[in-house]
């Protein structure tokens, strides 16, 4: 199951994105009794193609980059936004006018000051970049520098989660004077905690960081050494849990016990999101079945859900049909009730729609397709069969946003209303890569952008109403994460995100 979550809020800190806010002067680092030293070692279920921040992809990645750059702001474990290279930060009444002020004691690895103009072209690299998040940015007109040290970005309509895109990938800064180099990618200069060791880097495998000496703020400087290591394999992560050789994964289900047994702390995170099947070509543009409503829907009432996690996740998790976090006001017990197991229903739809036979669903195989035999089985008992295509992990999401699946299981998601539909409903979601597009649901979606309070909540109750009935989705479980950390560290799990920060691990 792969898990592809980005950086957002719940409801305080949207309020402060609501309202603009201005930032603490000084970020919210509580003092600790904590000396530094040693090193500690994390792990991530792949490594990025490059670290050039235009290129980043945080979530599960999020170490790679967080520990050689800093981002404009942060989101700190308990959810709320903190200031980090931006002491403040305010919109105008409208909240299309956002204006950051940096702090002017920060210097990059290679000697070069933080500036405002700095931030710009970082800004704009990240919106023009190959980043599966640059769609982030689209709604900016301008970004410009009134000094050195006061950054104004204008957009063309209010962003409810916009200064959370500041706390993750499109936050993330690199020295100007790096930023034409294409050693970039293999050599990341930035103002962070950490700096790359080159030497001790085995790219695609292994990265080794050392502390930063000239950091601006040492007092989340945990340790000495921090490596950055990839095991995709759950036979790999439990072998180097087992042998004392890693501090903090994101723990299969198959860790879980091996980690307990060996001292460890798991804790489940349960940020928003689903997991499940994402049925993209609701045109019918590759799959002439899926454009078809009650298929769709047939496809829904096939899955046993509790019987699905059960079988794939030990049991842990929630069944849902819903996309959005359970947290938001979008959210509605009631859509949960929308599908039950009924695989007579989903071949009556079948008929309905046309074909009396049965349809045939194209999922991709990333190499786990045996995991999956069960869903498969289900779909065939009610007469939708699946055919398998091989396919890369690695090319994974450039595959999906380039249209190349009509439908794949999928885990997604935001814990936000408004970061839902950004990623995978409005049509220039970068989840949605047919584009997908309703003239009532774009209504709604602005409705949501644009309203008070009051609007936001029900345009968003009628947006996942909608998206239930059309079956966009074939939701299973809310999605989770399991975090292990050996006896070394201390971990303060975070609420929003699948993958604690460096700043919130520390030696025991």
């Amino acid at each position: 199951m792969f898990r592809w979550k980005t950086t957002a809020a719940v409801t305080a800190v949207l309020a402060l994105a609501l309202t603009g806010c201005a930032g603490a002067q000084e970020p919210d680092t509580e003092p600790t009794d904590v000396e530094r030293g040693g090193e500690v070692t994390l792990v991530a279920v792949a490594a990025p193609g490059s670290l050039d921040p235009a290129a980043a992809t945080m979530g599960p990645l999020a170490p790679y980059f967080e520990a050689v750059y800093d981002t404009l702001l942060r989101v700190d474990a308990a959810g709320e936004l903190q200031p980090w290279l931006a002491t403040e930060w305010a919109y105008n009444d409208d909240r299309t006018e956002l204006t950051l002020t940096l702090r002017d004691d920060v210097e990059f690895t290679d000697g070069s000051a933080l500036d405002a103009e700095t931030v710009v072209a970082n800004l704009e690299r990240f919106k023009d970049g190959t980043a599966s998040n640059a769609s982030r940015l689209a709604g900016v007109t301008s970004i410009e520098a009134s000094d050195d040290a006061t950054v104004v970005i204008t957009l063309a309509l209010p962003d409810p989660n916009f200064t959370l895109y500041l706390a993750s990938e499109a936050g993330l800064v690199a020295s100007g004077e790096a930023l034409a180099d294409p050693d970039l990618a293999t050599n990341p200069v930035g103002s962070g905690a950490y700096v790359l060791d080159t030497e001790a880097t085995v790219i695609g495998s292994s990265y080794h960081y050392t502390a930063n000496p000239d950091y601006w703020n040492p007092d989340v400087q945990y340790f000495d050494e921090l490596t950055v290591t990839t095991f995709a394999d759950p036979a790999a992560i439990v072998s180097a849990i087992s042998a004392g050789e890693v501090d903090v994964v994101q723990l299969p289900k198959e860790g879980v016990d091996p980690a307990e047994a060996a001292g460890w702390t798991v804790d489940q995170i349960q940020p928003g999101g689903f997991a499940g099947l994402m049925l993209f070509d609701r045109d019918g543009q590759l799959s002439e079945p899926l454009g078809k409503v009650e298929v769709r829907q047939a496809i829904n009432y096939a899955l046993d859900r509790p019987a699905l996690i059960t079988a794939l996740n030990n049991g842990i998790g929630e069944p849902t049909t819903q996309v959005f976090p359970s947290a938001g006001a979008a959210y509605d017990a009631a859509l949960d009730e929308a599908y039950p197991y009924d695989p007579e229903k989903a071949k009556e739809l079948l008929a309905d729609a046309g074909y009396p036979d049965g349809v045939t669903l194209n999922l991709p195989d990333f190499g786990n397709r045996d995991n999956y035999a069960i869903l498969e089985q289900m779909l065939a008992e009610a007469g939708i069969t699946v055919a398998w295509t091989e396919a890369q992990l690695q090319n994974s999401i450039t595959d999906i946003l380039s249209q190349k699946f009509s439908a794949v299981y999928f885990a997604l998601g935001e814990p936000t209303d408004w970061g839902t539909i950004k990623q995978i409903i409005s049509p220039e979601a970068a989840f949605n890569p047919f584009h997908t597009q309703d003239p009532a649901l774009d209504e709604l979606i602005l409705s949501v952008q644009t309203g008070d309070e009051v609007a936001q909540a029900e345009a968003a109750r009628e947006i996942n109403e909608y998206i239930v009935e059309n079956a966009w989705f074939a939701p299973i479980q809310g999605s989770f994460s399991l975090i292990g950390s050996s006896p070394d560290v201390t971990v303060t799990v975070p609420t929003l995100t699948t993958y604690p920060s460096i700043f919130d691990i520390q030696p025991k």
